[in-house]
């Protein structure tokens, strides 16, 4: 690739800039963002929901005239090699890269939609960009009775963040323990007594049905100045069972799916995300994908480090790699996800503030047949520690409450390296 190759990214995100910073003044690089924000770290939401930082500490670097803000692609000719944007203009490009990442997932609620509608009732909310941030902040205040549809990583994250602000949560979790992909079942229980701890309702096994409204335009109202089909706000959520939550407030923190329009549109194989091979090539060797929408070796993480590690080694193929390289290593070979989350009220306001409780999972936490499995507790210090040995290999782990090991282990478990001392590891010296 020379500077005088057009390389056009559609995604403004973390992994579409990372890829525009690393390439650098190797290409001349067009990245097309949705978002009229300035670049912002999505990962940093829930803090600026729960009040402890500023929408400005999320900023990403300025990558300046290289990114066009508030502009959609609407269609990709391959033919042509050509992106058609929303506001008329087009980007031609030497390769495209998707970048595209993932809308929140809707469930199938009685009542979310009004028929032929696509506009959500007042008060419920999804939590995926820095505009659902700003508007739930808004919308809360303290004693808001508020309803988090959703028990894993997101739905625990906007749990906390809304008792830091006050609000009387609830948290809904369809299945049987919080964050049931990262967590066993005695670090759930821990992460679920440490919610209650700040105020959360948590109902698990709760499957949600439906949401109550009621119209927010008066029979008064002349029809000429009535709003349309969002002239509704949420009153409350009915269970599965009958039961009903009143609700000021919800949160549809369902997890999230791959954007993969465009793609599918262009004619691209699309299977859970954008299929794309060891060089984040898809069918078209022109056009890459990478993130959240990429679909790699029958995997998508959704996960910021995946996405960067993606941005990392398209840079290297797109500057020079080949297929040699590949068989030589090069390339992108996958990603061993590490899941860290810090929940802590201190500070806020509402809340008494109960202090950091971190947790961190890797790997499959859940043992096999003939697996060892090795535990450490204290209940006085709120620690749990537990790792998952197969062979002679660290398989997984999870830790709660203290942290100060999960560097070294996570070393251990990403370099996929016999281990020498696990006791050593799994104590406050091995994380030094």
């Amino acid at each position: 690739m020379t500077s005088q190759q057009r390389v056009v990214v559609i995604g403004g995100g973390l992994a579409g800039l990372r890829l525009a910073a690393r390439l650098g003044p190797a290409a001349q690089v067009r990245v097309i963002g949705e978002e009229s924000h300035a670049p912002y770290n999505r990962v940093l939401l829930a803090e600026v929901l729960a009040g402890r930082y500023a929408p400005a500490v999320t900023a990403l670097p300025d990558p300046g005239p290289v990114l066009r803000r508030g502009v959609r692609a609407v269609r990709v000719d391959r033919a042509e090699r050509r992106v058609h944007c929303d506001d008329g203009s087009v980007e031609t490009y030497d390769a495209l890269v998707l970048a595209t990442g993932s809308n929140p997932v809707l469930p199938p609620l009685r009542g979310l939609f009004t028929p032929g509608g696509r506009e959500l009732p007042d008060g419920v909310h999804a939590f995926r960009t820095m505009d659902d941030c700003l508007a739930l902040a808004a919308a809360v205040r303290p004693d808001l009775r508020a309803v988090v549809i959703g028990g894993g990583l997101l739905g625990v994250s906007a749990a906390r963040a809304l008792a830091a602000r006050g609000a009387q949560v609830v948290l809904a979790q369809q299945a049987e323990r919080l964050m049931e992909r990262q967590l066993d079942a005695d670090a759930s229980a821990l992460l679920h007594a440490h919610l209650a701890s700040l105020g959360v309702e948590i109902h698990t096994h709760c499957r949600v049905r439906g949401l109550t409204t009621t119209d927010t335009a008066t029979a008064a109202t002349p029809a000429a100045a009535r709003p349309g089909p969002a002239a509704r706000r949420v009153t409350g959520v009915e269970l599965a069972d009958g039961y009903r939550l009143d609700a000021g407030l919800v949160v549809l923190a369902c997890g999230v799916r791959p954007r993969t329009g465009l793609a599918r549109a262009a004619g691209l194989e699309v299977r859970e995300g954008v299929v794309v091979d060891d060089l984040l090539r898809t069918g078209d060797p022109r056009v890459h994908a990478i993130g959240d929408c990429a679909e790699h070796a029958g995997r998508v993480y959704g996960l910021a480090g995946p996405a960067l590690e993606q941005a990392d080694a398209l840079a290297a193929v797109l500057t020079g790699a080949d297929a040699t390289d590949v068989a030589r290593g090069a390339g992108y070979t996958g990603t061993r996800a590490l899941t860290r989350l810090t929940l802590s009220t201190a500070g806020t306001a509402g809340t008494a503030g109960t202090g950091p409780f971190d947790l961190a999972a890797f790997g499959e936490p859940t043992p096999l047949p003939g697996d060892d499995v090795v535990r450490l507790a204290d209940a006085t210090r709120r620690t749990y520690r537990k790792v998952v040995v197969r062979g002679d290999r660290l398989v997984g782990g999870v830790l709660l409450g203290e942290l100060s090991t999960v560097g070294a282990l996570a070393r251990g478990w990403e370099g996929d390296e016999p281990l020498d001392d696990l006791f050593h590891l799994l104590t406050d010296d091995g994380g030094h």
